[in-house]
């Protein structure tokens, strides 16, 4: 189907942000409904792995999105994205047991997981280089936002419909989507195919070895990350996991320094503006899945909150994270230093887990003080979000921009995941060393003691959370504008390039 240009970007834009607002519910829509889905749906693999699938998937194929695009062109790979995303909620919603359930989910988190960096790239073809920071930071948001949204919107749907329509809800806006994309969406011409006659055909390879050794390593290491919850064999160990992932790793390293067009140019990281911002994206997953993990585990566990409520305290990361992201996206398009934002938005992350660490101390039976104090990172958060994506894609070359504006989101999905595991096994060994402790259980009511075991030990993990993010503040040193001959445009965002 061929495009051709609207007379507004608006319309196609709406449908970038519907798609990104699907994908961003199921990451988290099936919290609430997954206690359901386990009486209905039979066993034969642990329900854990319908979220491991999904999870997984989407991370190991942005990369290879990212690549693609470069290669093949945005909008075909958009719209293979929506298509596998759309199958994938086909076939969950029409699940008869949990193995079917969880292949689906790994096929509709291979559609997920290109859509939010297949997004972003997509901007550039729609808006002009000043409007594109407002753009990108709205497309920050709405992910952001649906991600919170999810339990909520699973909660109603089991108690009102059923679990299935947790998947099938996204199919008539998907195929929507998918329609006014093919027919309003611009083609731009690939990278590969505005490169100099005299480079020849090979710009156009993809580095298929590349893509196997990282999709085995980010499956090993997410599999460790996720080793508590999956059932594995014994044998199977964490530290197992965590070695063929390094091996992996290392391969993959290996094979970028010598592969003729390598999957993930190594050569981006040399460029110190594009590493800080990759590190940026990783510490933002940390302290992002820090709060919407640990936080309603204490309010559901510590202080007795319904799922539903727990999610309602969330509202205002939500609310930070809406309101902060615009707001950025207005400080770049008016040439802001994008360091001097990353700074104020570090600062405020940090002020977050601060109060949250003294709420837990002196005030730990309060859910609105904690709810409160999450105020200050969904700001932080909200500001940095469209930072990312804008400073990678200004100090990228034309040819990898699809990879370099994938790879810090993949870094964000990795931080977040691999963040979890880690602060996972640290509060619970102080939760158990706290109760083990003699007379621990005595002093009081078991459940009181717990309440204080786990405030306790959220304090340290918020702090570990915070230590992420002060190295986060010393990256944003880095955060340099690129001169004008290497190819900025007037306002410091990169002109559009397919």
């Amino acid at each position: 189907m061929k495009a051709s240009r609207t007379s507004s970007p608006l319309l196609p834009f709406a449908m970038l942000v519907l798609m990104l607002v699907l994908a961003a519910l199921d990451q988290t829509i099936l919290s609430t409904a997954l206690p359901v889905i386990s009486r209905e749906l039979p066993g034969g693999w642990p329900l854990a792995w319908v979220f491991s699938a999904y999870l997984l998937a989407a991370t190991v194929v942005i990369a290879l999105y990212g690549r693609l695009a470069d290669v093949l062109g945005k909008k075909p790979m958009l719209l293979l994205a929506i298509g596998l995303f759309l199958a994938g909620s086909l076939a969950c919603g029409a699940s008869q047991d949990v193995r079917q359930l969880v292949l689906a989910r790994a096929l509709q988190g291979a559609g997920g997981g290109g859509l939010m960096t297949l997004a972003m790239l997509t901007v550039p073809d729609l808006f002009a280089p000043e409007e594109r920071g407002r753009y990108q930071a709205l497309l920050g948001a709405a992910y952001g936002v649906s991600t919170m949204f999810g339990p909520l919107m699973g909660g109603a749907l089991v108690e009102h419909l059923s679990w299935h329509w947790a998947f099938w809800m996204n199919v008539p806006p998907a195929a929507l989507a998918w329609c006014v994309l093919a027919s309003t969406l611009p083609s731009k011409p690939t990278a590969a195919q505005q490169a100099p006659a005299t480079q020849g055909p090979q710009r156009t390879r993809v580095d298929w070895l590349g893509a196997a050794l990282l999709t085995a390593a980010l499956v090993l290491l997410l599999l460790a990350t996720q080793h508590g919850q999956l059932n594995l064999p014994e044998r199977v160990s964490m530290w197992v996991l965590l070695a063929l992932g390094a091996t992996f790793t290392l391969a993959f390293v290996w094979r970028q320094k010598r592969a003729a067009h390598p999957l993930l140019p190594l050569s981006l990281f040399t460029r110190p503006a594009y590493a800080a911002v990759s590190f940026i994206g990783t510490a933002t997953g940390v302290a992002l899945y820090a709060a919407v993990v640990f936080l309603p585990q204490y309010l559901q566990i510590g202080l007795h909150l319904s799922p539903t409520g727990s999610a309602w305290h969330l509202l205002p990361l939500m609310a930070g994270i809406t309101m902060a992201a615009v707001t950025s996206g207005k400080l770049l398009r008016a040439q802001r230093p994008a360091a001097s934002i990353a700074r104020a938005a570090c600062m405020l992350m940090l002020l977050s887990f601060g109060l949250m660490a003294g709420v837990l101390r002196w005030l730990p039976t309060e859910p609105l003080a904690l709810s409160a104090a999450l105020l200050p990172l969904g700001l932080g958060l909200g500001l940095l979000f469209p930072i990312v994506t804008v400073v990678a894609q200004r100090v990228s070359p034309a040819q990898h921009m699809g990879i370099a504006t994938a790879a810090p989101i993949m870094l964000r999905s990795l931080g977040g995941a691999a963040g979890v595991a880690l602060l996972a096994a640290l509060l619970a060994h102080l939760v158990k060393g706290e109760l083990a402790a003699p007379g621990a259980l005595s002093r009081g009511a078991a459940a009181d003691a717990v309440t204080a075991a786990l405030a306790h030990g959220l304090q340290s993990v918020f702090g570990c959370a915070a230590a992420a993010v002060l190295l986060a503040l010393v990256a944003t040193n880095w955060l340099v504008k690129k001169q004008p001959h290497e190819g900025l445009a007037k306002d410091g965002v990169l002109e559009a390039t397919s």
